[in-house]
């Protein structure tokens, strides 16, 4: 007997069984189905954590896992960079901000602001460069003067009398720490701000040292903690966070912004991202689907059948998912996705052939059993074929995808499985659909003759179609030579988000970018000699270690901190606090008469600009003065009082604290600072920063490859990028050869025809090879996400050539409508959901996704392009030469 016959009779038994009691039969598969809807629930969760989705056993994992080991305490953490227009109120917030999450124990484990604590304050000085050093000793001495005036009246009128004398006395012009114009801009600047209520603050520190001491920045390193049971792991955490930043947040003063960043904000807003933006997606989709359903079928009744069929599908994929792998990560959750896509494809191929034995077959029983036995084996093909090329990744590297592949290959069985009990006994119990013999008999419908029309194209011009689809395969060969892989996942999240903004602009900046790789030495003597022959590598910018913290040339800065000590020790001690002017009005009138008298005789064009918006506003602050009343008067002048005064406290105790300064040694640095740089198993860590952009994948290849050809055991994010998505792409090509090779040996097992296996490869190949193309054309690099489409693709190929190829053995007319066959449109309207199930994808905001959405999509096209044009025409002209030969 041959094979045909043996699987016409096993399938006429099939049909017999389910269709002889299907009220039974969708009994048994509801209950079963509710056991699996248990099972699933009870133990099947999902795992975020990404660490090791890649390549787990790799070296550059175990280097990255004895890293953490060694140094856990700065892995898997948030980055809080906090800003302000001051640097004074900067470091105030962040202070309070750390006291605020170090307090909360239910959802942080640490935090702590880099570069500030009880050592930083008192030996601080020590760490500024000795002309930076020199140049703050310079500025104290100029302002000493102006310091002590302060000192000796904290007000208003102290303040004001300073700009009176410097513009009524030359010898005094020089008591301000810089250039009197520049600070009567910076005060009328502040003063135009407070009087139109904006909250706005003068920083002494930024007057009275230099741009590289003081930065607008702060950052702090936050521990939090996770619950890997949530798709957000670190979500409450981050909400604690933004509810202690509207409490630190003053009313008078300068808005503190506060930026959510670093490892752990990156991947929670992507996770977010991905949510909301697959949620919106996913809503237009089903939309889009169960229209394309109604379209296709013409029967509300089958489209619900087809739906319940899938389902019941994916509960019973679901309990296969928590009885095989147990968790689900970011990436094999993609099988149900991949499942709906293809999974939809049986019903729909099952019904669109149950529509057209209707019209041969009076009795509805009849009907179906032959649509059992006609479509299941072409079905049952083309899941073992599709399960084939998802099963090759099995034994990649690539965690994820290996899961993926066994998820989604075994799922396809699942789903044709369910559809070939569930849906016929459905069927079979739902009323036959209306009027479907009354619309297979028009003949002369417009929509039936354009699709006459056009299937007898590919088989009239086979032959220019031919030539048309070499030389396009041709160009698109060398165009996927130029095909670019995106090694940054900072690159794929949505660029509008808080972290990504954040990341980025921390990136410009060559002292604060996270792009830094870290190597471990096993001891001192090692990690000396390792820190020497790193920085003298040409793409090294610097490398810091725990030898760093060793200030230099710490006997003259030491000389130049007790001169400091001397010249304003007094002042500093006893720097009293600011006090409230009863009458600001005296001093402010006779600063006026001070400016009128020497405007006239001034012929620089910024000095008179300078002075005279700068009697306006006093003039403004005259006038508001006059117009209020107590309290409110008081209350202004305090506003007044603390947008110019209110920082010189704060820097002049922090200044104070630096004079106590001391020669340091190793023995002499905290533990919290040994700790980040010196294990517990003695482990030196060695950072080590770039000197070119590492954005530019050249630069990144260059800065890796010589760090490592000195350190080899070097890792952190610009290692985990580099090597896993090398990873990827090596995990990828291997299982699409694997695949490729194992679906034509079987497709040649199955059909004993070489020209068969040939014709159903021919349109998967031309398809990749377009989809690259195109990928080229549009900008769209490879890159973590998308490359998941690829195996979806390869699925729905195979699937369409099986189908087109087998419908050409018994039409290969002109006069024949290919197109009109249930299995055409059951190829078409398949390709259609899937496509519909994707392209919302293609404009969400996470990079990632919709770059998933648009090679999916642009693959969907070129296969149905290569099924629908391409195979007819060089079928016609194959099987022609095979019957000529």
């Amino acid at each position: 007997m041959s094979i045909e016959s043996r699987s016409h009779r096993f399938f006429s038994r099939w049909g017999n069984v389910t269709l002889g009691r299907p009220l039974i039969v969708l009994l048994v598969v509801t209950l079963l189905s509710i056991l699996a809807l248990q099972y699933t629930a009870d133990h099947l969760s999902i795992n975020t954590d990404t660490a090791e989705l890649v390549a787990p056993e790799a070296p550059f994992q175990q280097n990255r896992r004895n890293y953490e080991k060694a140094f856990a305490q700065d892995l898997h953490t948030l980055l809080l960079v906090v800003e302000s227009d001051s640097p004074e109120l900067t470091k105030s917030a962040a202070k309070r901000l750390l006291r605020l999450i170090n307090a909360d124990k239910d959802h942080f484990k640490s935090a702590y602001i880099p570069n500030d604590n009880e050592f930083f304050r008192h030996n601080g000085l020590l760490y500024l460069e000795t002309d930076e050093l020199q140049s703050l000793s310079n500025n104290l001495s100029q302002a000493q003067p102006f310091i002590g005036r302060i000192a000796q009246q904290p007000n208003l009128t102290g303040f004001f009398s300073i700009f009176e004398d410097a513009l009524t006395s030359t010898d005094k012009a020089q008591d301000v720490p810089i250039d009197l114009t520049s600070l009567i801009e910076k005060v009328s600047s502040i003063l135009h701000k407070a009087l139109n209520g904006e909250n706005a603050l003068l920083s002494w520190e930024s007057l009275i040292s230099d741009k590289k001491m003081h930065e607008r920045n702060s950052f702090i390193i936050v521990s939090p903690k996770f619950d890997f049971t949530q798709i957000r792991p670190a979500e409450n955490a981050i909400e604690s966070i933004r509810k202690a930043v509207a409490e630190v947040q003053e009313p008078n003063l300068p808005t503190v912004k506060v930026w959510i960043t670093g490892e752990v904000g990156l991947e929670d807003d992507e996770l977010s991202g991905m949510s909301t933006g697959t949620f919106t997606a996913s809503i237009f989709s089903i939309v889009l689907v169960l229209f394309i359903l109604l379209v296709a079928y013409r029967s509300v009744l089958l489209t619900v059948a087809t739906l319940i069929t899938l389902t019941l599908g994916m509960l019973f994929c679901g309990a296969f998912a928590a009885f095989s792998v147990k968790e689900l990560n970011l990436i094999s959750v993609a099988f149900a996705v991949s499942n709906i896509g293809l999974g939809v494809e049986y019903a729909i191929h099952f019904c669109l052939r149950y529509r057209d034995n209707l019209s041969h077959h009076v009795h509805k029983g009849l009907a179906l059993k032959s649509t059992v036995i006609s479509t299941a084996p072409s079905l049952l093909l083309c899941a073992g074929t599709t399960s084939i090329g998802l099963y090759a990744f099995i034994p990649t590297d690539y965690k994820g995808v290996s899961e993926l592949g066994l998820l989604a290959g075994t799922s396809l069985f699942i789903c044709l499985l369910i559809t070939l009990i569930a849906l016929p006994a459905l069927l079979k119990v739902i009323p036959a659909p209306a009027k479907f013999s009354e619309v297979n008999e028009q003949k002369t419908d417009g929509f039936t003759k354009l699709s006459q029309q056009l299937a007898a194209c590919p088989l009239h011009y086979a032959k220019p179609i031919a030539i048309a689809t070499f030389v396009i395969a041709v160009a698109s060969i060398v165009l996927t030579f130029n095909v670019k892989t995106d090694f940054n996942p900072i690159n794929l999240r949505d660029p509008n988000t808080e972290s990504v903004i954040a990341f980025k602009n921390l990136m410009k900046n060559k002292e604060t970018t996270p792009m830094t790789l870290t190597v471990l030495a096993k001891d001192e003597n090692s990690a000396k000699v390792l820190e020497e022959k790193i920085s003298k590598l040409p793409s090294v910018d610097k490398t810091v270690s725990l030898f760093d913290f060793l200030a230099t040339d710490q006997g003259e800065k030491l000389a130049l901190i007790e001169e400091m000590t001397l010249m304003l020790g007094a002042q500093m001690q006893s720097f009293p606090a600011l006090q409230t002017d009863p009458d600001p009005v005296p001093g402010i009138n006779r600063l006026i008469k001070a400016i009128d008298a020497v405007l006239p005789q001034k012929t620089n064009d910024r000095e008179r600009i300078a002075l005279t918006n700068f009697k306006k506003e006093l003039q403004d602050i005259l006038v508001e003065l006059d117009e209020r009343q107590q309290p409110s008067r008081r209350m202004f002048i305090e506003n007044i009082q603390t947008a110019l005064l209110g920082t010189l406290p704060s820097i002049m105790s922090e200044l104070s604290a630096g004079f106590n300064a001391k020669e340091v040694t190793l023995s002499d640095l905290p533990a919290d600072i040994k700790d980040r740089w010196l294990s517990k198993n003695g482990s030196y860590r060695i950072q080590i920063f770039p000197k070119k952009d590492v954005n530019d994948l050249a630069n990144l290849e260059e800065f890796i490859t010589e760090v490592q050809s000195v350190a080899p055991e070097t890792t952190d994010l610009p290692i985990m990028y580099w090597e896993s998505m090398k990873e990827v792409v090596a995990a990828f090509q291997q299982a699409i050869m694997i695949a490729l090779i194992t679906i034509a040996l079987l497709l040649f097992v199955i059909r004993r025809n070489i020209l068969d296996t040939v014709l159903v490869m021919t349109p998967l190949i031309l398809a990749g090879l377009f989809t690259m193309a195109s990928a080229v054309l549009t900008n769209t690099p490879i890159n973590f996400a998308n490359i998941i489409a690829l195996p979806l693709l390869l699925g729905l190929g195979v699937d369409n050539g099986i189908h087109m190829v087998e419908k050409l053995h018994h039409s290969l007319s002109e006069k024949q409508n290919i197109y009109q066959s249930s299995t055409a449109r059951a190829m078409f309207y398949g390709a259609l959901t899937t496509a519909s199930s994707f392209a919302g994808l293609a404009f969400s905001p996470h990079q990632g996704i919709a770059s998933m959405g648009l090679i999916i999509t642009m693959g969907i096209f070129w296969i149905m392009v290569c099924t629908f044009i391409v195979l007819p025409a060089l079928s016609k002209l194959a099987l022609k030469l095979q019957n000529n030969a």
